[in-house]
């Protein structure tokens, strides 16, 4: 899933930055996914790379205003679209828009100065649809193309290995028998393109997510017919093992002790349908804040949370033990008793982008995996990792020692680890820069929804009987607040 820069541009770029001057409107470089029409997101995003005019390009900033954009709808009095021009301080800019209205097409003017930038102006011919429109793609194989999907997912596949064939009848009477009285869990049938659901359990007020997401697929490509559940809590269900029979459980978190099939979290997934609108940390905006260059940051090991896994305790423990090394503190107590002795008081709540204050950012296990690691890959610090047996969808994608630095699960080799990232600082800081590509690559929403999609679309293809939408089950509907409704120009295939 990778968006790389042109490779001519690439091979042409020396890896120091482009002396003083100002980019080339010429030589300058624009791609991604949001230059295509087709490809409707939350939030839609491209990418500009500062090069000057000897062909060299930029790796540090040339200045947060060095380019400006434009995007209007050349066949309408007003263009509802809010636009933001994110300097990643690395010599590229990632910009992202959001669409309020849907339009007949869309011009997206990048400039330097008083000049186009490569192929600038850039017209989507359209439709183009804003994120509330109802105009589902009925061909999946097209909607996949103009993602630009990839054609397997490796984590998909291991998943799905373990559930040869899925029969939605007889998971329907047996899942709700198993798990239903004391879990939180939600029974989920998409039929005809329109999602229904049942819930069992007390605390089931997380299904927010999972009906968002849902519904915006949904919104964007026909879906296939598809029956299954989704576990709401934080810990996988499915434990038993092989030739023992196994209940299909889709979760936020896997282990390597369990079997539940793994979706992106419930955090990346909300910051992906929100962004440039209620949240404010998400994949895109954590990389215009990325704090002080690697030389200028704080060479103290950093952490904040709370207390949720004995090791953070252990953390803290070591913090207040050796403070010139690791600045470790609880942000909240909910476990454990509070014994300000052993771990200080209790400190206020700083912005996330201010952890990359810090050259070495510790990632510690919460209740499950600390959800929080696609937003500390995406930053300019070294991320020492805790060795876990919970992940989310992607690390099993990510290399030790490429992608962050290891350290045992008991922390027994914290200290040791951070003082090697200290002695190879030159090493540490390559680890930093390959785990922000894969973050860059591999976390943005455009792979969010493929991830979502070909998830169910192979899922589905598992099943041997008809889904069929329950008794009991509701229909979820569409939002229907939309203050600039569309129309779908697309034919109903029959």
């Amino acid at each position: 899933m990778l968006v790389l820069w042109p490779l001519c541009l690439a091979l042409g770029a020396a890896a120091a930055a482009a002396a003083g001057g100002r980019p080339s409107a010429e030589h300058s470089a624009v791609w991604g996914p949001g230059l295509r029409a087709a490809a409707a997101l939350p939030a839609r995003h491209f990418y500009v790379q500062a090069v000057d005019a000897r062909g060299l390009r930029f790796t540090s900033s040339p200045g947060e205003n060095a380019f400006q954009v434009k995007i209007t709808a050349p066949e309408e009095q007003f263009t509802r679209v809010g636009v933001q021009v994110l300097d990643r301080k690395d010599g590229s800019f990632l910009v992202r828009y959001r669409m309020y209205a849907s339009y007949k097409s869309l011009r997206i003017e990048v400039k330097t100065g008083d000049k186009h930038v490569a192929k600038s102006p850039y017209i989507l011919k359209g439709p183009v649809y804003h994120e509330n429109c109802d105009c589902p793609q009925e061909e999946s194989n097209v909607w996949l193309e103009e993602m630009n999907c990839p054609q397997t997912i490796p984590q998909i596949q291991r998943d799905l290995a373990n559930f040869p064939v899925v029969d939605p009848d007889k998971i329907a009477k047996e899942i709700p028998q198993r798990f239903g009285q004391r879990q939180s869990l939600c029974h989920y049938t998409i039929k005809d393109n329109e999602v229904y659901i049942k819930t069992y359990g007390e605390h089931v007020g997380f299904r927010i997510f999972m009906d968002a997401i849902l519904l915006s697929l949904t919104r964007k490509v026909k879906m296939p017919d598809v029956e299954f559940f989704v576990n709401l809590g934080d810990w996988p269900l499915e434990k038993r093992k092989p030739p023992q029979n196994l209940h299909p459980i889709f979760s936020w978190c896997g282990s390597s002790e369990s079997k539940d099939i793994v979706m992106p979290t419930y955090d990346l997934t909300d910051s992906v349908l929100e962004t440039m609108g209620r949240v404010s940390l998400d994949m895109m905006s954590v990389q215009a804040n990325t704090g002080p260059s690697w030389e200028d940051k704080n060479t103290t090991a950093f952490w904040r949370g709370r207390d949720s896994r004995k090791e953070r305790l252990e953390l803290v423990k070591l913090s207040r033990k050796y403070p010139e090394i690791i600045d470790a503190a609880f942000t909240n107590f909910f476990f454990f008793k509070h014994d300000e002795s052993l771990y200080g008081p209790i400190v206020k709540h700083i912005s996330f982008f201010d952890f990359f204050k810090y050259k070495y950012q510790i990632n510690i296990d919460g209740t499950v995996a600390a959800y929080r690691l696609p937003y500390l890959l995406a930053g300019n610090s070294v991320v020492l990792k805790q060795d876990s047996i919970y992940y989310e969808h992607f690390y099993n994608e990510l290399q030790p020692w490429k992608h962050y630095i290891p350290f045992k699960s008991d922390l027994s080799d914290l200290l040791e680890k951070l003082q090697w990232a200290k002695d190879h600082d030159e090493e540490a800081k390559n680890i930093a820069k390959s785990g922000q590509e894969f973050a860059r690559n591999n976390l943005m929403g455009d792979q969010i929804f493929c991830y979502y999609f070909k998830l169910f679309q192979e899922y589905a293809s598992l099943q041997v009987s008809e889904p069929r939408i329950r008794d009991g089950m509701e229909k979820v509907q569409q939002p229907d607040d939309d203050l600039f409704p569309c129309s779908c120009h697309r034919k109903k295939v029959q």
